[in-house]
């Protein structure tokens, strides 16, 4: 990692809610302004950065340095800590009083704002009331640095001590001595992993509730992530444990107390009762999203299954038929899958690159429209939406009609689509 002290002279670009900031700042042993980029807390213009990071080339905007690491410090000289006072850093203070506060204080100024405030009031045109909103504000601005420096001296991260505090605000440093693992819940971002470097740096205990229960839950979503909406009991305990370095025990009895809190869904297999511990591995753990997600689909499919629909009888050799009508040569596998498809009220087709998954769905389409039938497509994206109209034949025009007619005719209508599909 690379190091630059630097002041800041131009805020360009400052995200409030992730912090992102693109800053232009004049460093010593560079002629020109450097660009410093990254996530950072609230910097003004004269402020004194200690940062560590990479410099890189982008193609756009040239040289930057972009930020890992970043510490404020106080100016040192009077130029600086005039500049720093008139940023808009603190309320009350404009460039105007920023000046004449220096020219009264020198470089004992920040001393002065910071234990003697009320001293203030010797400089012309600074009031009471005033002197009250500079020590309000200087006040919360200390809270930011003190919380900054304790998150960061427990090794977080500039960026992620940034989202920390725009989470929680002044009782950062509460909620993360309380439970570091609420920041995997909390905070886009911070997973488990990381909440967990946290936590170990603060001395946390490695068989405490919450620790078990954030690496019971990180286990299943990486589960979930193999494709899988459950974990068998006794797969979950063996995981959680090896990755939390406990014994299956605490496990157990953590995913117990999960369950009575809702944070948990645990049936026995193939029964929708509740099940426990003693179940071993009869029982399959859900997070509850993946359940109630997984009983919605399974009540939706048997409600399409059970509603009536247009059933094609004479479904035995109509790919042939199809094939006369599209101009297509199918080949066995194909025949079976347009056959199947008009045959049945769900059907799911997949297959790699080149297999025919694109001809087989234009002769599906084929022997619905000869049967009369109202075909609806849809795609996840624009690009999608783009290859299925090309693939099809149905332009975007013949989907819009139909989208406009199903808003008409239905009290509730969703309309979706990636960008240039025509939503507007």
């Amino acid at each position: 990692m690379e190091h630059l002290r630097c002041v800041v002279e131009r805020i360009t670009y400052q995200n409030q809610e992730n912090g992102y900031t693109v800053i232009k700042c004049r460093a010593k042993g560079y002629q020109e302004l450097v660009a410093v980029v990254g996530i950072m807390p609230d910097v003004f213009v004269g402020s004194v950065l200690s940062l560590g990071g990479q410099w890189h080339v982008d193609g756009k905007y040239g040289r930057q340095f972009s930020v890992e690491t970043c510490e404020e410090m106080l100016p040192a000289t009077v130029y600086g800590i005039e500049k720093y006072l008139g940023s808009g850093l603190i309320k009350g203070v404009g460039p105007k009083f920023a000046k004449r506060i220096v020219e009264r204080f020198g470089k004992d100024t920040i001393r002065v704002i910071d234990e003697t405030p009320d001293l203030l009031v010797e400089v012309e045109g600074i009031g009471e009331v005033r002197v009250e909103r500079i020590k309000k504000s200087w006040k919360e601005q200390r809270v930011v640095k003190d919380i900054m420096v304790f998150l960061q001296g427990h090794d977080v991260t500039t960026a992620h001590a940034t989202k920390i505090y725009k989470a929680y605000g002044d009782k950062s440093v509460e909620v993360v001595m309380e439970n570091p693992y609420r920041l995997a819940d909390d905070i886009w971002g911070i997973g488990f992993v990381t909440a967990d470097t946290i936590a170990k740096k603060m001395g946390y205990g490695q068989e405490k509730y919450d620790r078990i229960r954030a690496g019971v839950q990180y286990t299943l979503n990486r589960i979930s992530d193999e494709g899988h909406v459950y974990a068998m009991w006794d797969q979950l305990v063996s995981k959680a444990s090896e990755l939390l370095g406990v014994e299956e025990e605490y496990i157990s009895i953590t995913m117990d107390e999960m369950r009575r809190a809702g944070e948990l869904i645990i049936e026995k297999k193939d029964a929708l009762e509740n099940a426990t511990a003693q179940d071993g591995n009869e029982s399959v753990v859900y997070l509850p999203p993946f359940f109630h997600a997984e009983r919605g689909t399974a009540i939706r499919l048997k409600s399409i299954l059970s509603a009536e629909g247009i059933v094609i009888v004479d479904a035995i050799g109509l790919a042939k038929r199809i094939e006369i009508k599209t101009g297509m040569d199918y080949d066995e596998i194909q025949e079976r899958a347009i056959e199947e498809a008009i045959k049945n009220k769900v059907f799911v087709l997949t297959g790699g690159p080149g297999t025919g998954k694109t001809t087989t769905t234009l002769g599906i389409i084929t022997a619905f429209r000869e049967a009369g039938a109202k075909i609806l497509l849809a795609a996840p994206t624009g690009r999608a939406a783009k290859r299925l109209s090309e693939s099809t034949g149905m332009d975007y025009d013949e989907i819009q009609e139909r989208a406009i007619e199903e808003a008409i005719k239905n009290k509730v209508f969703v309309l979706t689509g990636g960008p240039g599909t025509g939503k507007t």
